[in-house]
């Protein structure tokens, strides 16, 4: 068995904003780099024997402020940990997004959830650091989080109103390509700005 811990970036000016990332490469802000800061003196208690990170800029300069931290080598690279492209609503705000997109109208280049699962456990079952016995940390995003946590909940959680926020981890368990959830670290959305309800396919 193999223990994951996946960590959400840091906070981004987009984020910030509430703007609609995707694939689209926006760098962490200050705030962002702070919250990194405080994940790595967080899992700075347990013993890792590797760090891995998306390919968008901040999840990695999260990795490597979380590696520093830690105590590993710089961060490598999974080729399928970045987040799910949100095709041509990346850049929006949500309120944006609703006007163009409205209701179930189809977004072009949106990626499904059943993509990003696949594209995500492919990747993990392809990786030399994901072995028996091993304790990683994985930089990724929202999206991508907050999938494979419904994926391994049969959608039972996040429940309504929580929130995968900017610098949280999650511990999660690999064995035999199966992923099983072991904690949820979800907050409760803040109270005067209701949580954002992306196409869940």
């Amino acid at each position: 068995m193999t223990q994951i811990t996946f960590v959400r970036h840091g906070q981004t000016d987009w984020n910030l904003h509430r703007r609609i990332q995707g694939t689209t490469d926006i760098p962490l802000n200050d705030t962002g780099r702070d919250q990194a800061r405080r994940a790595g003196e967080e899992l700075a208690g347990g013993e890792w024997d590797a760090i891995l990170s998306s390919r968008l800029g901040r999840a990695h300069e999260t990795a490597e402020i979380i590696a520093e931290q830690v105590g590993l080598s710089t961060p490598s690279i999974l080729d399928g940990l970045q987040e799910r492209a949100h095709g041509d609503m990346e850049g929006m705000t949500f309120d944006e997004r609703q006007a163009a997109f409205p209701g179930d109208t189809v977004v072009p280049g949106l990626e499904t959830r059943d993509a990003v699962i696949a594209r995500v456990l492919a990747a993990l079952d392809g990786s030399e650091h994901v072995t028996n016995d091993t304790r990683i940390l994985a930089v990724s995003h929202g999206g991508v989080i907050g999938s494979l946590i419904r994926y391994a909940t049969g959608g039972e959680q996040p429940t309504a109103g929580q929130v995968i926020a900017n610098g949280s981890y999650h511990d999660f368990s690999w064995s035999a390509g199966a992923l099983t959830l072991v904690t949820l670290r979800a907050i409760e959305a803040d109270k005067d700005l209701p949580p954002v309800r992306l196409p869940q396919r």
